[in-house]
């Protein structure tokens, strides 16, 4: 039986509701009759805003408040970017959507320079990201970089206010916001190896709930299902979360998969790469087995540091 009201748990940052709000409206117009609410829910990754995430540790940060509403059935299904999303999930809780991918690459954003290279000498560049840090100094060990926390609008503030030479961001979250026009340049992956998941946004719900898991399949987008979770399995190997210097990009072309994978020390001196190719029905087998390949090649210490400092 198709429900006549769903409940979506969504965090309160404009960039969630702009992503809450899209799948309400894709919701309603293909169920016809269909209610769908917003219940914001404050996690604890939004709690904490003057501290860089990666000393806050643990994983969950923007997931764990959403998922204890799942399972006391205050909501029916969440909204995540899936970059956010842990790897595993409390029992009872399952990703059963990953909607077609955005743009998954970062932009430099900066009112005078384009690209990387261009950026001056001792140029002062924020970002709350260890992945990007990671890369951006094993490009340019000059570069100063100084943790930049908070929502889109203020990060955008603190650029053009002339606190940084530059900023890095995720190209998706500023398309769907329709911001940083004139001063975003995308970044090519090659240069900076994405989150994982990024620019994809996953649906939870509870595993048993048939009718709201059937309402909600149409926006399953294969090819990204498929990348993305090549790319997870990668992460769950590494035993990473969203604040460790971990990325991937996975590309579905026809039956077949690619999938790059990167583990950095948070100075950028130690980059660990790998590629791995096979058919997209092995999706998860490649992600685990690209992680092998760089925990041989090195990344098992440079995470065994990190997870040690931690």
């Amino acid at each position: 039986m198709s429900p006549t009201k769903l409940t979506i748990g969504t965090r309160g940052s404009k960039l969630a509701l702009w992503q809450a709000h899209w799948v309400k409206g894709e919701l309603e117009t293909r169920h016809p009759g269909l209610t769908v609410e917003l219940s914001i829910i404050k996690t604890t990754g939004d709690k904490i805003t003057d501290v860089p995430l990666a000393q806050v540790g643990g994983k969950g940060l923007f997931v764990k408040e959403i998922e204890e509403a799942l399972l006391s059935k205050r909501v029916d299904l969440a909204v995540h970017s899936m970059k956010d999303v842990p790897t595993a999930f409390p029992d009872g809780l399952g990703l059963v959507v990953t909607t077609e991918r955005e743009d998954p690459r970062d932009a430099l954003l900066s009112p005078s320079h384009a690209t990387i290279d261009a950026l001056p000498q001792g140029a002062r560049v924020g970002t709350a990201s260890l992945r990007r840090q990671a890369q951006l100094l094993a490009r340019r060990p000059d570069l100063k970089i100084f943790p930049l926390r908070g929502n889109l609008d203020t990060r955008l503030r603190r650029l053009t206010d002339g606190e940084y030479d530059a900023i890095l961001l995720a190209c998706a979250g500023l398309s769907r916001l329709g911001w940083g026009e004139g001063l975003t340049h995308p970044i090519p992956v090659e240069e900076c190896l994405p989150a994982i998941g990024q620019g994809a946004l996953g649906i939870e719900c509870r595993l048993d709930d048939t009718a709201t898991r059937d309402a909600v399949a149409f926006l399953n987008h294969p090819d990204t299902a498929d990348a993305v979770g090549a790319e997870r399995a990668l992460l769950a190997r590494l035993e990473g979360g969203c604040q460790v210097p971990i990325a991937a990009h996975g590309r579905v072309d026809g039956d077949q998969l690619t999938l790059d994978g990167l583990v950095g020390d948070e100075g950028g001196s130690q980059i660990i790469r790998g590629r791995r190719e096979g058919a997209r029905a092995d999706a998860e087998a490649i992600g685990t087995a690209l992680a092998e390949e760089l925990l041989a090649n090195g990344a098992e210490k440079i995470l065994a540091e990190f997870y040690e400092k931690d």
